[in-house]
């Protein structure tokens, strides 16, 4: 369980540090690779999708990192309320333009959850077909 809190404490930590507004430029690239967490403090019942790739991602220029994870969070959050019927969940996105990095994200991450603690969470798969990620327009461009 206490592994379980730290890992939602950095989550709510990276999900607030994607509000803050950057100061670098975002640039597109042709696609990413992508999978979604799901999990809360209320109950045991973790969700993981397949990775998916998605066309025309934005990253930004500063870190390389995934522009507009809120955006993608706030889909799969939006998508476990409606369909699943699982509010108040916390959704965290891990992306990677190889998806060799995302893989081994993934792996390590179903670790957790199924390696030692196999019964302690209710592991559940989101697959492609009930859920798809679809791409964020973050182009800076326009905004002045």
């Amino acid at each position: 369980m206490r592994l379980f809190s730290k890992i939602v404490i950095a989550t709510a930590f990276l999900a607030a540090a994607a509000y803050m507004p950057a100061s670098a430029k975002n640039y597109m690239v042709p696609k990413a690779y992508m999978f979604g967490f799901v999990a809360s403090f209320n109950d045991s019942i973790v969700y993981f999708t397949d990775i998916q790739e998605v066309d025309s991602v934005w990253l930004s220029s500063k870190k390389k990192m995934l522009a507009g994870r809120s955006n993608y969070a706030y889909q799969l959050r939006n998508y476990c309320s409606q369909a699943l019927g699982q509010t108040n969940r916390t959704v965290v996105i891990i992306s990677a333009t190889k998806r060799k990095d995302v893989e081994k994200k993934l792996i390590k991450m179903k670790k957790l959850y199924t390696g030692k603690n196999t019964g302690k969470y209710d592991v559940r798969y989101i697959s492609t077909p009930d859920f798809k990620f679809r791409p964020v327009n973050m182009d800076d461009s326009n905004s002045k």
